[in-house]
């Protein structure tokens, strides 16, 4: 009897995926455990495998078509044999649905579609962060998901709109859950500036010559994000100079050790260890702002960007300071690893509360990172090499890197943000 290839659940909250790729064609032969095609959220791409041996019999879902968790794929069994009836229906979900809203008989400003609206559409956990960041009222989307549900693509075709119009609900309105339909009046205490005319950004339109690259979906949620960051915080950069002697040495003395305990000991290690110190010592730091005020966060979550084949991704240590460097390294290589082969889980993107990214790696000497919202800050690494520093009086040459510390400067001013780099890089400097 054929074996059915259903769309995994990749994560919590996450009720969709897309097929980016096949990795097998229909009767090809597939081992146990193999892969068989990658999948694709706004999170990570990652490989589904095949539970069973045997020959990919029929193909149900083409590359770039979306469906829900659950949803048969394809069907895997032996040579030659026949899939008969009808591939069974995704199981019914549980979306987040838009909670109903107190109105009068006539709906909100007297129309009744609009209160009915808010009452019937469905929205994913995807399209309510979506609408969170781009503070769009999910009222005026038209839904093509099942049942009137509110899709991703929805979202996206109305923010490609021209000019879309969104409405402001009236201040008696209140919602039941979070609010993210409706953006919130600012208070009397803390008025914001009148906002100058914005020119609309000009639109690229492919010449005769050109070729068009169709967005993937981590290409455009990595666009998303970047853009909705630098709109969102007032970004400062400080860059200090870091000598890594100390624990170059350190690691020089430790990596046939860690080797054997199946660790790979890099400088990445040192970094995460001595961040999440330092972050305990300036826990403002490990913050994210809020309109009622600075929300501390209690867990050190720090996530590691790493370049893949086709864009980033910020896989995230959880709890970094539970860790020992043996510990740090070998969930470092087990992330990075993992990564670059797609098998991370959306999980493993999620809740991170401070970012560093290594763009040393690739030659770059210093950088000037955007920050991973809704974090305060983000940490630069520049290429470590050695070079000529005057030290008491003398010449000497020591393995150096710029070090830049981006951070949110509606929470951190130029002195605080000096005070933890400072603390870092003290700690770096004497490792032991």
């Amino acid at each position: 009897m054929a074996t059915e290839i259903i769309m995994p659940v990749l994560g919590e909250g996450v009720i969709e995926g897309q097929i980016a790729r096949w990795l097998k064609k229909e009767g090809d032969k597939v081992n146990r455990f193999e892969p068989i095609l990658e999948i694709e959220t706004d999170k990570v791409t990652t490989e589904a495998t095949a539970e069973v041996a045997g020959v990919l019999l029929q193909i149900l879902v083409r590359e770039g078509e979306t469906v829900p968790v659950g949803t048969v794929l394809a069907y895997l069994g032996e040579a030659g044999e026949q899939v008969s009836g009808t591939p069974a229906a995704a199981p019914e979900l549980t979306p987040m649905k838009i909670e109903s809203m107190p109105t009068s008989s006539k709906g909100i400003n007297g129309h009744a579609g609009a209160a009915e609206r808010s009452l019937n559409n469905w929205a994913s956990p995807v399209v309510k962060r979506m609408a969170a960041e781009h503070q769009l009222d999910l009222r005026q989307i038209s839904g093509s998901g099942r049942d009137g549900r509110i899709t991703k693509k929805d979202v996206m075709a109305y923010l490609e709109s021209p000019a879309p119009v969104k409405e402001t609900a009236p201040e008696s309105v209140e919602i039941a859950a979070e609010p993210i339909a409706i953006p919130t009046t600012t208070p009397a205490s803390a008025p914001r500036p009148t906002p100058s005319p914005t020119v609309p950004a000009p639109i690229a339109t492919p010449g005769l010559a050109d070729t068009l690259s169709p967005l993937t979906n981590m290409r455009r949620a990595i666009a998303d994000h970047m853009v909705m960051s630098k709109h969102t915080s007032p970004h400062v950069t400080t860059v200090f100079e870091f000598d890594f002697t100390a624990a170059a040495k350190h690691r020089q003395a430790h990596k046939a050790a860690f080797a054997q305990d199946g660790a790979n000991l890099t400088f990445t290690a040192y970094l995460v260890a001595a961040t999440a110190q330092a972050l305990k010592a300036h826990p403002m730091v490990n913050s994210s702002w809020s309109n009622e005020g600075v929300i501390l966060r209690r867990n050190i979550n720090v996530g590691i960007a790493a370049a893949i084949e086709d864009g980033l991704i910020v896989p995230v240590i959880k709890d970094a300071d539970n860790y020992n460097l043996l510990g740090l390294a070998r969930v470092i290589n087990d992330l990075t690893n993992r990564a670059r082969n797609k098998q991370l889980k959306p999980a493993d993107v999620q809740g991170g509360t401070f970012t560093i990214t290594n763009h040393g790696v690739s030659g770059s000497l210093f950088a000037t990172p955007i920050i991973n919202q809704p974090q305060c800050g983000i940490l630069g690494v520049g290429k470590i090499e050695k070079r000529v520093k005057v030290i008491n009086d003398a010449i000497a040459i020591r393995p150096m890197a710029y070090v830049s510390f981006t951070f949110d400067h509606r929470i951190l001013d130029g002195a605080s943000a000096d005070h933890f780099v400072s603390t870092l890089k003290e700690l770096i400097e004497n490792w032991q």
